[in-house]
Formats: C-alpha cells, structure tokens, sequence
C-alpha cells in the first residue's frame, strides 16, 4: 500500500534504507548495471553502510556468508543477474548447508523482458530453490519494505540460511511513496520444564554422557552458560565438524573435535556414550564420519537432539529425546539443572581431556618442515587471539588439530568443503574485527581459486597473513586416488606461481619457509608487517608432498592399498 504522505523514492532508494533500518553494516558487492539504482543509494548511507567492492562474485558471497557467521545478522551481497548470480551460488550453498543467515541480491531483467530468455536471463527460483530458506523476485517497488522484513525474518529465525531477492530493473528504477517496515527483535525458542526435567533424568541414569555443539547462532553469554552446565555436570564436551568456534578449547572439559580426522580414542568414547546430548548440530556425514560411529535411523546411544527446526528433529536419526529450541534459548534454560550428588563419571572425562591433549604433541612428518609443528606455533604464538579460516583440503587438517580454538570468531571454516574459502573469510573477518589477527590457512590449490580479492586487503588496508602449502597437487584428491586407484596418478598436479613474489604486487610481504627452524620468525614478521602496514602478507610453506596429513603419508597409503586392495571409493568430497 502506498502512502502519499511518504516521499517519492525510487526502488534502489527504498531498497536501502530497509537494509539500513535492520542493522546492515557493510554489503559486499560486484558492481552490474542491472542494479545501478541500489548503487546509487548508498551514497545516501556514507554513514552507516559500508560497501566493500570485492574482485569476483564468489568471493563476495564468501565474505558475506563469513559476515553472517561473525555476527548472527544476515550477510549481504549483491551481484548482478547470470553470470554474477551463478559465480555467487557457492556462497549461497555454503550458507545453506552451514546454517548461516546471508541475503543474496541479484540484478533481474525487467519484467517487460521476462520469459524471453533475455540477455543474462535466468530463472532465479528455480536455480536456488533447492539451497536456500526462501528465493523471491520483488515486482512492485511498494513492496520492497516487506520483502525486506521478511527476508531478514527468513534468514534468522528456526535454522538460519540464506535468502535470495531477484531485483528486475523495472522495480529499482520504479518509484513509490511507501513507508519503511521497523525490525523485528530476535526469537529464540526455549524447552519446557518437562524437557528439562526429563533430560536431567537422563542424566541421573546415565553412566557414559557425551555433549556434542555445533550450529549457528552461538553467542558468548550462550557459551559461558553451556561450559557451566558441562562444568556442574562434569561432561565431555566435543565440537562438530569444522564448528571448532563453539566451545573454547582451552577449557577443562573440551575433549576433541568430531568428525573427518578425530582420534581414535574420541571415536572410541562416541561409540561407546549411552547419552548422546547433541546441541545446535544436524550430525551430518562429516561429524558422523559417514553415519558410521552414530547410526541411522535408530542410533545405538541415547540421543538428545536439541535443534532449532522442528523438520530435523527426526529427519535422519529418531532422538530419543528431541527438543526444538535454538542454542540460546537452551544454553539459558540449563541455568535450572544442577546434578543432585557429584557427577560419577569426572574420571572418564578426565581421561578423556588428557587423551585430547596427547593430540597436540606433532606426529612424525617427511622433510625437514612439519606441518604439524607449524600448527603447533601458529597456537602457541596467537594464544588464543584472533580468527584462523580454511578453505578445504588436508592442510586444514593440522590447524584442525593443533590450534586451540577459543570461542566466537576464532575460527572461520565451511562445513560444506568449499574451495576458496579462506581468503574472503579473513578478509571479512579483519573488517569485523580491525584489531585482532586473521590468518588464513590456504591451500596452493585453494589459493588460487580467490586469490584475486587480495585486491580488496589492498584497497581497504587489511593486514591478513595468508600460509601457502605448497605441495603442488590437489592432495585431497590425490589421496583418495593412491587408497582407490594405488599407482596410477594422474591429472593432479600443477605448477604454481612465485606466491611470495605475487604478493608484492598487492603490496603486501611474502617469505618462503622450507624448514621448521625459519617458520616463527617468519610468522611473526607476517603478524607484525600486517598490523603496522595493514597489508596483506604471505608465508609460502614448501614441504614434501609425501606428508599428506597429521601422521598419515602417501606413499603408506599406496602401500597399504597395494597389499589389501578394495573396491573404489565413490564420491570422494573435499573435507
């Protein structure tokens, strides 16, 4: 409805001024034509939007899905229509599978054009239906307050996720006299005291109880009432997959990250937990290890599955208990449950803590660079500060391991396995944060799938270090080649760049580090170039690409597949 009392604006106008109304701090954009309108208007908001202009549309759509995961608000990008939207997509599906609130706009042909397969034309609804909350196309500039709110709606409320707008030129450009729609405050959902009651009956029978966290949506105060819980109650805490951000590490009761890579003893303790309390997390394929050590449908454990959206709950394993809440409204009902008599099972996690710690000592490693001991001094130096991010690919797996995660926004990673990743997360994470340390993890190969938005640390003066493992291969895939195919590789390597060198051209400081002894120094001449320079620098890592991952080497891995050969593994993912 339109309101003659309003002023005449057109829809680029009204667009962001909504977006301006809740919250929107910084859009992360590609310029396209075919939003010029929304462009322009944010010459009206110097003082509160921050547009950050990024290299390429993927990248863009990373920075933002980063964004939504350091601050519980929607990301938002925008792109222009076809080949912007499709480069963006991988943005888009990383938020979806890692439940992170992000609103995709996309420049739309006008409607006088529509269904004519016109320049750039795609059909928007059907293209991101199936990995996103909700995708619309606004037709009527009068509207465009409404679809804001509930876009913003959509991608917070239940299980966060990403919202797509089609934006046609005829909307941006139409004008209407309509009046901006007021945010609304967040909901959360709680469990009821019968829940309570019941999971503290669990609680009293059980004899081996394991608290898994994970999801989105955590908040400090949200993680501080979870570590007094698993404090009175004396439980083993472990965090999902790639959600190392969920717990601090650092504290008495964390036990291990699960999922791809964990150990052995912490797989060990999960297939042998009678209750299972599984907060914030769908235990998907990669914590599951292939719904190996928790089964589906009916797992062997207890389950309490404590998850924001009723549809999960049940939608791949029959919880024993299932409670749709989100993790801060739960994490603050726990405040009412205090075990009656002194938790017997303190020894357990005890036991298990240590187990953990043993982890952190650095395997045996080829050459004379250890992966494992480079982890071991990026946790040691940091201390705790700061925000790593990874793409996907083994490397990921040493900072996995050995850092010490310590809480919200100290880790950025894709649940989903995304290339690319690591560089537009601690872009944005630097942005979120200008005075803690980003550093990102990267692959040669990851690298060089968005390496073009060290332009963007260059233009906005970032000071990010970016490690380099250079083993020249794809050795994610390469691994799985030697265990399926032993012997026969092919089409997995490449020659790189001079990574050192091609940093000096976005101004930044580039080193080549071939041995353990060289490593902290130059880590620490990285840290401190980017904090004084607030540029970008660069450690390329060469090391022998037999060391594939902690403790593990290719040629043990063809061995091992020559002498008990089995059949081909299909489908073989990122991690």
């Amino acid at each position: 409805m339109t309101h003659a009392t309003h002023p005449l604006r057109n829809g680029g106008q009204i667009l962001i001024q909504q977006l301006r109304r809740h919250g929107a701090r910084r859009v992360f954009l590609v310029p396209g034509e075919s939003y010029l309108p929304c462009i322009d208007a944010l010459n009206e908001h110097r003082d509160a939007i921050d547009p950050i202009v990024c290299r390429q549309e993927s990248g863009a759509a990373y920075m933002a899905e980063a964004y939504g995961k350091l601050t519980n608000e929607p990301g938002i990008c925008f792109v222009t229509r076809g080949p912007g939207a499709t480069n963006a997509s991988i943005g888009v599906h990383t938020a979806f599978q890692d439940s992170t609130p992000m609103i995709l706009f996309i420049g739309q042909v006008g409607n006088d054009f529509i269904e004519r397969e016109a320049f750039q034309e795609i059909d928007y609804r059907r293209m991101f239906g199936p990995m996103t909350k909700w995708v619309a196309q606004i037709d009527d500039p009068a509207r465009i307050p409404e679809y804001i709110a509930r876009a913003y709606a959509v991608a917070t409320s239940g299980r966060p996720g990403p919202v797509v707008l089609a934006l046609p030129e005829d909307t941006l450009w139409g004008e209407a006299s309509v009046a901006d729609v007021e945010p609304r405050p967040r909901l959360h959902s709680h469990p009821s005291r019968a829940q309570l009651d019941e999971l503290g009956q669990r609680l009293e029978q059980a004899e081996r109880p394991f608290l898994l966290l994970g999801g989105s949506g955590w908040t400090e105060q949200a993680q501080h009432q979870v570590a007094a819980f698993a404090e009175r109650f004396a439980l083993p805490v472990g965090v999902a997959w790639r959600r190392l951000e969920c717990f601090d590490q650092r504290h008495e009761a964390f036990v291990g990250h699960v999922g791809n890579g964990m150990h052995d003893a912490l797989r060990e303790r999960l297939e042998a937990c009678d209750l299972l309390i599984a907060v914030g997390t769908r235990l998907g394929e990669a914590t599951s290890e292939g719904y190996s050590w928790i089964e589906s449908p009916t797992p062997r454990q207890a389950l309490v599955h404590v998850y924001p959206d009723p549809e999960e709950l049940g939608h791949v394993y029959r919880p024993s208990q299932a409670i749709n809440a989100d993790v801060v409204g739960f994490a603050g009902a726990l405040e009412a449950l205090s075990p009656a008599t002194p938790p017997p099972w303190q020894a357990e996690t005890q036991a298990a803590r240590r187990a953990y710690l043993a982890t952190l000592e650095p395997q045996e490693a080829p050459g004379p660079l250890s992966l494992d001991r480079v982890s071991q001094t990026v946790d040691r130096v940091l201390d705790g500060k700061g925000c790593i991010s990874v793409g996907a690919g083994n490397y990921a797996l040493y900072a996995h391991r050995y850092v010490r995660f310590s809480g919200l926004g100290s880790s950025l990673a894709p649940t989903v396995g995304s290339m690319g990743y690591g560089l537009p997360a601690a872009i944005s994470s630097k942005l979120e944060h200008p005075k803690r340390p980003a550093v990102c993890y990267a692959g040669d190969g990851c690298f060089q799938m968005n390496l073009q938005e060290l332009g963007v640390a260059l233009q906005y003066r970032l000071g990010i270090v970016v490690l380099v493992f250079n083993n020249g291969m794809w050795g994610t895939i390469r691994a799985h080649q030697e265990h399926d195919f032993p012997g026969r590789e092919i089409a997995l390597t490449f020659t790189n760049p001079a990574f050192a060198t091609l940093i000096q051209a976005y101004g930044g400081q580039g080193e080549i580090v071939e041995d353990d002894a060289t490593f902290e120094d130059a880590f620490r001449r990285a840290l401190s170039f980017a904090e004084r320079e607030r540029l970008p620098a660069l450690i390329e890592l060469r090391y022998d690409a037999d060391g594939i991952a902690p403790g593990q080497r290719l040629s043990a891995i063809r061995e091992a597949a020559l002498s008990h050969p089995a059949s081909p593994t299909p489908g073989a993912q990122q991690p």
